[in-house]
């Protein structure tokens, strides 16, 4: 789809690899090994206008539609994946359902700080014993006057440990099950959020992913996102909006693979001649850019329709689930490329391998992708007499 790209989205897309060139590549090496949150990198995503990218100017944001998100976020994360996470949590997981849920003195408080920037937010979901079943969550929110008590504890949480705010989900009415699930807007300085220990991750070691753990967290009813028991209708809704940030970032990783790869083959020589020049490569690098290109139109293809305001549940999880697994196999064939080297981090695949394995776990697994895929397939298919 990039024939179909307005000069706008173009810009955006050019902006945003001159910034992704500059800014973050030379600085992922660094960020990977030292595990450090890259910050600074955050705070210029910030100025980029490139965390409220898709809300609208009147709070604070650059008012561009999910195809230019899409745009920006496959060249981040071909630069920098640590980095292209906080810019996806930000955009997908926080801004936007506060920006579709939110209530006006909501957004004026929060989203126009988080559009610009100004302050970071997470999305707290999953839980020790409720993963891919939100709807078995522990988390529970008691009412006590104008305020909910919040006790329990989250996982897995990207930018946790260093958010200004977090979505979190709570059991609102236990018996109701997942429509007793709701949705607040927590402060992280409020007394009872506690942070964790921050996880050691194979990859994306430059994002910050920490437990939080709340301990009578007293939440005001005015920061309740919707209404009591919309809780898992929100989470779901943003989910698929999350999937086609995920999306771009694998078509981020797997083009960054091709690219090393590519130039590695032009470099290397073995068996008199460059490894461009033999066949079994040849084959690796054409599996390799039809894969990543195919990925790149299914997740231009979700993010168009959800533009258009029709439902794309299903073409998110499609090409969350094509992206993540073609990105796996490039950041694998990229290794092989480059054999014995490809194994050191001298070199940039081996990063690139391990930042991939995590897109096919986060925001649903491929598993819970397959079953998404094929309950809405299915329901389409279903003869008029049932």
């Amino acid at each position: 789809m990039e024939f179909a790209l307005t000069e706008e989205q173009r810009i955006i897309k050019q902006t945003a690899r001159e910034f992704a060139n500059e800014q973050l590549a030379p600085l992922a090496a660094q960020y990977d090994r030292t595990e450090e949150f890259t910050a600074p990198q955050a705070k210029l995503l910030g100025e980029m206008g490139f965390l409220g990218m898709m809300v609208p100017e009147e709070y604070g944001g650059a008012g561009l539609d999910t195809v230019a998100y899409v745009l920006a976020m496959e060249e981040v994360s071909r630069a920098c994946a640590s980095t292209s996470v906080t810019m996806t949590v930000q955009n997908s997981l926080v801004c936007w359902p506060i920006s579709y849920f939110g209530t006006e003195e909501q957004k004026k408080k929060y989203l126009v700080p988080l559009a610009q920037g100004k302050t970071l937010g997470c999305y707290g979901l999953s839980e020790p014993a409720a993963g891919s079943d939100p709807a078995s969550m522990a988390t529970m929110a008691v009412e006590d006057g104008d305020d909910y008590i919040l006790n329990g504890s989250k996982i897995f949480i990207s930018n946790g440990g260093v958010a200004d705010i977090a979505l979190i989900w709570a059991t609102t009415s236990k018996e109701l099950k997942h429509k007793g699930i709701s949705c607040f807007i927590v402060e992280t300085n409020a007394p009872g959020f506690v942070v964790g220990a921050e996880e050691k991750k194979l990859g994306i070691r430059g994002s910050n992913t920490v437990e939080l753990h709340f301990e009578n967290c007293r939440v005001p009813k005015a920061n309740l996102l919707g209404k009591a028991g919309d809780g898992f209708k929100i989470a779901m809704q943003t989910l698929d909006g999350g999937r086609i940030g995920i999306a771009s970032q694998a078509v981020g990783i797997g083009q960054a693979c091709l690219d090393a790869s590519v130039k590695y083959a032009h470099e290397r020589q073995a068996f008199g001649k460059t490894l461009a020049e033999i066949e079994a490569i040849q084959i690796k690098i054409a599996e390799m850019a039809m894969e990543v290109q195919a990925s790149r139109l299914l997740t231009f293809h979700a993010a168009w329709l959800k533009d258009q305001g029709v439902r794309f549940s299903k073409e998110a999880a499609m090409a969350k689930l094509h992206a993540s697994v073609a990105a796996n196999r490039a950041a694998d064939m990229a290794v092989q490329i480059h054999g014995g080297y490809g194994y050191l981090r001298d070199f940039p695949v081996e990063r690139l391998y391990r930042d991939a394995r995590i897109t096919e776990i986060y925001e649903g697994t491929s598993e819970i992708q397959r079953l998404v895929i094929s309950s809405m397939t299915l329901k389409e298919g279903r003869p008029a007499t049932e």
